[in-house]
């Protein structure tokens, strides 16, 4: 019996709601691609073949790659030569994605260093038997980038995405491939969130100083192979980082109140 005689005999489980045939596909070709080792820029079948494989219609065939087209694994290419095409699913557009799908979500600084506190220690740990002295060379060169006051406001935004750029270097030499990913995509969130923007753009002085010693004794950790000095001083850092974070967002928010009074108050006058 084939592999796919075999997908198409699984009997559905009592009391469990038979999926669509287009998902079973789709979950079947993504079985396919694993099991061939499937690699960017390799043709699936052709239409007709998945159609007799999954004794299936041309419309389900269709409906199961498109759905693989809007996931970024495959690439649908017309004309002659054309076919699915396997794809190289970038970083950049699995976070997209994601961050389309939380973009109703009304994510706050406080959920976003929820999970940076209990996730950027483990990335530090599992990056330091990894990283090497360009790694930790790095390191040493962005924090060059925010260890001053800036001059203008440009360079204000420049430090604030260097501060997040650290860790992300961090991230790179992890052996945890979701760890990693979930990382970098805090960080992400934070760069694009709206009003993260809005603190990023502020003129107020930034307590960095005991943020960078603790990037510093981080490096300092990860160069002497301390794994769990490393998670300890990440603790340290989100924490505080998280109660900077939210100090500048009420002072933002009280700001806002206080612009918003001010017509009120010259109108009853």
């Amino acid at each position: 019996m084939s592999d796919a005689d075999q997908f198409d005999h699984v009997p559905a489980k009592a009391g469990v709601p038979r999926r669509k045939r287009t998902d079973e596909i789709v979950d079947a070709i993504k079985r396919m691609i694993v099991e061939h080792g499937l690699g960017p820029g390799d043709r699936l079948p052709q239409e007709r073949d998945l159609m007799a494989q999954f004794a299936a219609s041309k419309g389900t065939v269709r409906e199961a790659l498109k759905s693989l087209e809007v996931q970024g694994l495959i690439g649908v290419r017309t004309g002659p030569g054309g076919g699915a095409f396997i794809e190289r699913m970038s970083e950049g557009r699995a976070m997209s994605l994601l961050s389309n799908f939380l973009y109703a979500k009304n994510i706050s600084i406080a959920n976003i260093y929820q999970m940076r506190k209990s996730l950027e220690p483990l990335l530090a740990a599992s990056a330091t038997p990894h990283i090497d002295e360009a790694g930790l060379k790095r390191l040493e060169a962005l924090i060059s980038v925010y260890d001053h006051e800036p001059a203008d406001a440009q360079e204000r935004w420049t430090q604030r995405m260097a501060e997040l750029d650290f860790h992300g270097v961090v991230a790179e030499y992890s052996d945890n491939a979701i760890l990693a990913f979930t990382c970098r995509f805090l960080q992400r969130l934070l760069k694009d969130l709206t009003i993260a923007q809005d603190i990023y753009v502020q003129p107020e002085p930034v307590r960095r100083e005991t943020g960078i010693q603790h990037q510093r004794d981080l490096i300092a950790a990860m160069r002497a192979r301390d794994t769990d000095a490393a998670a300890n001083i990440l603790s340290l850092h989100m924490a505080e980082a998280e109660q900077h974070m939210l100090d500048l967002q009420a002072k933002l928010e009280d700001r806002f109140l206080i612009d918003a009074e001010k017509p009120r108050r010259r109108s009853a006058s």
